[in-house]
């Protein structure tokens, strides 16, 4: 099956954002953070959906609350952001999780978690832990919440629900990741065969991200930095979407694997010919429509159980 025309949207935004990431001299991290809060330019603005800032624990600037004209206001899916762990912001992937709430017919709540270098691990997984402590402090139910979260934020919305099961606290109803980025050792077949078809990811990017987010003092092993060391028993279900394409499909594909060796339901969706997070192109390209599409039932199945 091939790309659709409107899905190549995506692959020019991230081919300029390549060129500009390796330009000489070096971008600095702040000039990288600025060029990345672009991501959220190919999604379409989802229709009847409003927007409010709140504060809350585990965010940093506001978080932002999604609001779909006929969500169920008692569903909450906590989303948490991609950019590598060191960029990106709940301005940045709003429409994305915007069109996310409105599929599952639930609020959705985007936080600002600590980014790396200057708060490396753990530090996006203890405020992704506070921010669901706080929803359920505010009277939502854990069989109504949902932690979800892309590329990066698909590692801590994984670990941090890992984390919520080691401290004994009641887990949400599902887990959804987008080309989650989870194996801190880069090992993935994918991080070769699909080094040319890329768009976005410069070589050797995964080993500095990596650098950034783990310092020189945690083990590419620890289970709640790479997921696929942690044990999986008990964990709710999980929606796994990676795109054909991308250097990270085999961190997907192997986190699926490691949830059904421990008997813990894990759909898995790879895109053909897609993009990392081609769930950007959210009410422009229909790959990205119908996976969100299938999410939101996902979702919608799993709430209140």
């Amino acid at each position: 099956m091939l790309a659709s025309e409107e899905s190549q949207i995506l692959v020019t935004l991230y081919n300029g954002i390549k060129e500009r990431m390796m330009a000489s001299p070096p971008m600095s991290i702040q000039d990288q953070r600025a060029l990345l809060e672009s991501l959220h330019e190919p999604a379409s603005e989802p229709t009847d959906v409003t927007y409010e800032e709140v504060r809350c624990p585990g965010t940093q600037r506001p978080a932002i609350w999604c609001k779909p004209l006929d969500a169920n206001p008692s569903q909450v899916i906590l989303y948490l952001h991609g950019g590598a762990g060191f960029a990106g912001s709940p301005s940045s992937h709003r429409k994305l999780a915007g069109h996310l709430a409105k599929a599952a017919k639930s609020l959705a709540l985007v936080i600002d978690y600590r980014l790396v270098p200057e708060n490396p691990f753990p530090a996006a997984l203890d405020d992704a832990v506070a921010a669901y402590q706080w929803l359920l402090s505010k009277g939502f139910d854990a069989k109504n919440l949902a932690v979800a979260g892309d590329s990066a934020g698909g590692n801590f919305a994984t670990a941090s629900v890992l984390k919520l099961k080691q401290l004994g606290i009641q887990l949400p109803a599902a887990v959804v990741v987008f080309s989650p980025w989870v194996d801190m050792e880069t090992k993935g077949e994918s991080q070769v065969s699909n080094a040319d078809k890329d768009a976005l990811s410069p070589p050797g990017v995964a080993n500095i991200t990596v650098s950034l987010y783990l310092g020189d003092k945690v083990s590419p092993k620890e289970p709640l930095a790479n997921p696929l060391y942690a044990d999986f028993t008990g964990m709710p279900p999980f929606h796994i979407s990676v795109g054909g394409w991308e250097l990270l499909m085999s961190d997907g594909i192997r986190l699926a694997q490691k949830i059904r060796e421990a008997n813990v339901e894990a759909h898995l969706e790879v895109a053909p010919e897609m993009q990392h997070v081609y769930h950007f192109m959210a009410g422009r390209a229909p790959e990205a429509d119908r996976t969100i599409s299938e999410v939101g039932e996902f979702l919608r199945s799993k709430f209140g159980k």
